[in-house]
């Protein structure tokens, strides 16, 4: 392996930060390998979305804006990264972790014959070999694989473990030859996007999160809720808050659960254990709100408010939403 090559997920043009994180990582990948980094995207609205990804430290980016990408399930996106990939050269493939992007990594390896690393949070690199560290076991292990010396490897990265920074101007685009004489078995008859309207917890610029210290369901909807409204981010929680039922797993935040990066991140009524500070850590201003001064979250916090997040929060909001009008 000596390049990097990044898989594009996207729908109908729009990506997630995730795309970026692993642009930004494929540069320094690509020069520890002594290689070249790129990018594929394909479907309807590649060619749009290949002007975003460009800003980013690539040598090239490929692009086809096939339409059958909308029409066949995952086979053609296999098809299409598996000809850049031979076209490119011996490489690491760098995919998101999400569901559509692991079924994607499974078929890929496949045909390439390639080692595969899942969830990936860490790269090193030694010699010319790829380790991948990755979360095992819910959390329980953290684990460092090798991949096993060949033409190609696959990563799929879990989204928010790296950080994205733009800089690139000098790569060049090019279309990608549709593969040709392949029927495919599986079509998309209706596409059905289930969702709560909420801003996606990894997405969000400000995240505020609840844990233990609330006491209950009620104030993640009562308290939090409005703050994040009135901020334009999204609501998370501690494990703590999950296990106890108050919230569904989905918004846990921490080693076990979700990674955030967001611009802000307020945490209300949370302790602080370490398991909670790996998923959140990488945010750009850290503010607590507890009663306890002692509590471990202000070691890693930029301001540490102390006090009743009952009468704190709403206040807050308050105050938000009146500087907003």
């Amino acid at each position: 392996m000596k390049n990097v090559i990044v898989y594009v997920e996207h729908r109908r043009g729009e990506t997630r930060k995730v795309t970026f994180e692993m642009a930004t990582e494929a540069r320094t990948l690509a020069d520890a390998l002594g290689g070249q980094a790129h990018a594929v995207i394909v479907g309807p609205g590649a060619t749009t979305l290949a002007e975003q990804v460009k800003t980013y430290p690539l040598n090239g980016v490929y692009v086809n804006d096939d339409p059958d990408l909308d029409t066949y399930l995952l086979d053609p996106a296999v098809d299409y990264v598996e000809a850049a990939a031979r076209a490119i050269g011996p490489s690491l493939i760098l995919i998101p972790n999400t569901l559509s992007g692991r079924d994607l990594a499974g078929r890929l390896a496949a045909r390439l014959g390639a080692g595969i690393g899942a969830d990936v949070t860490e790269f090193k690199i030694e010699n010319g070999t790829v380790a991948c560290v990755s979360p095992k076991m819910g959390g329980a292990l953290i684990t460092t694989c090798a991949i096993k010396p060949a033409e190609y490897g696959i990563a799929t990265v879990r989204p928010n473990a790296f950080a994205a920074a733009a800089g690139g101007a000098g790569a060049t685009m090019q279309t990608l030859e549709k593969p040709s004489g392949k029927p495919y078995a599986a079509v998309i008859e209706e596409d059905v996007e289930e969702g709560s309207g909420e801003l996606a917890l990894e997405e969000a610029p400000v995240v505020v999160a609840g844990g233990r210290g609330l006491g209950g369901p009620e104030p993640f909807d009562t308290l939090l809720k409005p703050l994040a409204h009135a901020l334009g981010g999204a609501v998370g929680a501690s494990r703590a808050a999950a296990d106890a039922g108050w919230v569904p797993y989905s918004l846990q935040i921490g080693q076990t659960g979700k990674t955030v990066t967001p611009n802000l991140y307020i945490a209300v009524g949370i302790s602080g254990a370490i398991q909670h500070k790996v998923g959140m850590r990488s945010s750009g201003a850290i503010v607590a709100i507890n009663k306890d001064a002692a509590a471990a979250i202000a070691e890693f916090s930029d301001l540490l408010v102390v006090g009743d997040a009952f009468k704190i929060v709403p206040e807050l909001t308050r105050l938000v939403e009146a500087a907003k009008a």
